[in-house]
């Protein structure tokens, strides 16, 4: 992963009603949620939340897929893990070196 692929995806979670849409999707696992049901849990009117998913899937965030007349969002967790271990990737590397 890249700088700029970070970047991209912490700014698309750089909103609090798409992280609580993204932790939604996390908390409904590999089968996602549809997105009607994502609405409803969480308040957020149709267009706004067509917007947030939207952002979250151009980030590579979450995956979604038509069901019939239902769409279904999923969390991309590979993207997510990528995140992760990009930003701890160097963790206290430079712990040992301060001269406090």
């Amino acid at each position: 992963m890249t700088p700029d692929n970070a970047s991209e995806g912490f700014t698309a979670m750089g909103s609090t009603a798409r992280l609580e849409v993204l932790r939604a999707l996390v908390k409904a696992g590999h089968g996602g949620r549809p997105v009607s049901e994502i609405q409803t849990t969480l308040g957020i009117p149709a267009s706004t939340l067509t917007h947030h998913l939207k952002v979250l899937a151009d980030a590579r965030l979450i995956v979604q897929e038509k069901a019939g007349r239902s769409i279904i969002s999923r969390a991309n967790y590979d993207q997510l893990e990528a995140l992760a271990a990009f930003i701890l990737s160097e963790c206290c590397s430079e712990e040992g070196n301060r001269n406090d």
